[in-house]
């Protein structure tokens, strides 16, 4: 049996910019696998790939976001309540780790 790969992702510093903010919400793919390691690291899990990320207490948050069917500007919201961040800021790392978890295939624009 071939071992899963394991992927860092941006670690949700906050990277987002706020152009292009999709009206369009992305929403987690079912074959992707979201464990939750007491609530500061997280790892997801792509079935299909057989590979897995790492997630930081940041890009849980924002995940959860997705799975609940959260807006982006939502999840900003959150984050900016949560953390003592810039809403500019927010909206910049919220898109950068959105964009990251598009590009891996982990979530799909609706």
């Amino acid at each position: 049996m071939r071992q899963p790969q394991r992927h860092q992702l941006e670690n949700a510093r906050f990277l987002l910019s706020n152009k292009n903010m999709s009206t369009t919400n992305p929403r987690p793919c079912k074959d992707v696998i979201f464990t939750d390691f007491d609530g500061n690291e997280g790892i997801l899990v792509d079935l299909n790939t057989k590979r897995y990320y790492q997630l930081n207490e940041t890009a849980m948050l924002v995940w959860k976001g997705l799975e609940q069917g959260k807006t982006l500007n939502e999840i900003v919201s959150e984050v900016t309540s949560n953390y003592e961040v810039a809403s500019d800021h927010a909206v910049q790392s919220v898109k950068r780790l959105v964009d990251n978890f598009c590009a891996y295939k982990l979530v799909a624009r609706e």
